[in-house]
């Protein structure tokens, strides 16, 4: 064979060794990071965890609260104009139709604007007509509240400035069971009826 096309032919086996090695590296390195997210075993994302926080009675909490019910875990702010007193209307409802079996679930109010939303505050709110009976408020420090975002994979931002500020913020409803641990996430535009489907159907799942 003639020198220069074995050069070529050289120069494009390591072109193609190259890229199978890329390949390899990304397809690895995808397996690696998505195993980060799942619960070993389960395939359940790795949603919730340790947390430090005030309830609105002024009380520090912690992520013990969740233990011995299943708790619907929901972030938002008192401010919020829409989407935050939609859900809790419809949480509401959800409560509404489970009847008894509301008693073996609550729902806990994880506030992501610490600036303005204090223990006082959150009382007020959650008290509002329309929205469930017994919601646990909590709100901390901002590293607090980071964390526990970071814990439940849940987005939030800071908009504008002053006191005119809003945020933005990831909208889902986090289900966990008795045991603290992740069982599924709720759409927040899922609706009453198929919310109690989903809620009651992992009850019975355990």
């Amino acid at each position: 064979m003639p020198r220069r096309p074995v050069i070529l032919f050289a120069a494009a086996c390591a072109v193609i060794a190259l890229a199978l090695g890329l390949i390899t590296m990304v397809v690895v390195g995808g397996r690696q990071q998505a195993d980060q997210t799942v619960e070993s075993g389960t395939g359940q994302p790795l949603v919730g965890g340790p947390f430090t926080l005030t309830n609105q009675d002024g009380q520090v909490v912690d992520q013990s609260i969740l233990n011995g019910k299943w708790t619907l875990v929901f972030f938002g702010f008192t401010y919020c104009p829409d989407y935050c007193p939609t859900t809790l209307g419809v949480l509401n409802a959800v409560q509404e139709r489970m009847g008894d079996k509301a008693r073996d679930l609550q729902i806990v109010f994880v506030s992501i604007d610490p600036e303005r939303d204090t223990p006082r505050l959150l009382k007020d709110y959650l008290s509002s007509d329309g929205f469930p009976t017994g919601v646990i408020g909590l709100t901390g420090t901002p590293e607090q509240t980071a964390q526990v975002a970071k814990e439940y994979r849940a987005f939030y931002q800071k908009v504008g400035e002053g006191e005119t500020y809003t945020m933005n913020h990831s909208l889902t409803v986090y289900l966990m069971g008795p045991d603290g641990q992740f069982r599924s996430a709720v759409a927040h535009d899922l609706g009453p009826d198929r919310t109690v489907k989903l809620i009651e159907n992992a009850m019975d799942r355990g």
